[in-house]
């Protein structure tokens, strides 16, 4: 039989007695361990202590997580801010969504980048070594947006259109049953990239960086691609996302990054 659409779940919450158990939480939860044990895997595999894995891990999940929620309250602090807004209370509830990945790569480096120093790590070889199970874990991750029934795409009529209940249909949009799966494209694109990244590793001497500068190139894309389906609220400039912009920026970055990285090798004597 074939699938005439894609149901969403019918709750994202539930409850052991007073305490509620949210699948957005649990994507999120899941997708760090995934990459945890995905590093630690490949860390000893280089000669290394898994263990200092999860030590750097303490740094940079916290970090991470804080800096997705700011770059989410920066470009939409109308929401929760302007008059009207959701307030203080909602901006803290990162449990409901609201993780944009720009805040949580940059600022879960830096926490990182902390935590190999304090190791006495090369901040370059563990980054390559993560950046697989990261992407892996971003694919993961998308699955809370699929139980909260958020950042879908325009209305369709593909067999495979996600079901959005009425209560989740955006303004100008109630009259549509079924939407763009974003999540699922971006789910698809991520476990794409991680394959081709842990490919890339197996198959090519990489200097130390590349293949971080490289995961970070290739998620653009998929980003940029994405965002094209999207119709939840964002900043516009030009007519173009704001996700859009920065999606052009950073890969455009990365893959200066993985070209300087790698002509800075070649020029260093052997």
């Amino acid at each position: 039989m074939l699938v005439a659409s894609i149901p969403s779940p019918p709750q994202g919450v539930w409850w052991l007695g007073p305490v509620p158990v949210r699948a957005y939480a649990l994507a999120i939860l899941t997708g760090i361990v995934v990459a945890v044990l995905l590093g630690q895997h490949r860390w000893e595999a280089r000669g290394h202590n898994r263990e200092e894995v999860l030590d750097v891990a303490m740094w940079a999940v916290p970090a991470g997580i804080i800096g997705g929620r700011l770059y989410h309250l920066t470009t939409d602090w109308q929401t929760y801010f302007a008059p009207g807004g959701r307030g203080i209370i909602a901006a803290l509830s990162i449990w409901r969504g609201g993780l944009g990945i720009w805040g949580a790569v940059a600022l879960g480096f830096a926490g990182a980048a902390v935590g190999c120093r304090r190791r006495g790590i090369a901040i370059a070889d563990f980054a390559d070594t993560l950046a697989p199970g990261i992407v892996f874990a971003q694919a993961i991750g998308r699955l809370g947006n699929w139980f909260n029934q958020e950042l879908f795409g325009r209305p369709t009529t593909v067999p495979w259109g996600l079901e959005i209940d009425l209560a989740h249909r955006p303004a100008g949009y109630t009259q549509y049953a079924t939407f763009q799966p974003t999540f699922l494209y971006e789910l698809i694109g991520c476990v794409i990239v991680g394959t081709i990244l842990l490919r890339m590793d197996a198959r090519h001497r990489l200097v130390p960086g590349q293949l971080f500068a490289l995961y970070v190139a290739l998620y653009c894309v998929v980003r940029f691609i994405v965002e094209s389906f999207r119709i939840d609220t964002a900043h516009h400039f030009f007519g173009v996302r704001l996700n859009d912009y920065t999606a052009l920026i950073v890969g455009l970055a990365a893959v200066w990054m993985f070209r300087r990285i790698g002509r800075r090798a070649a020029h260093q004597p052997t």
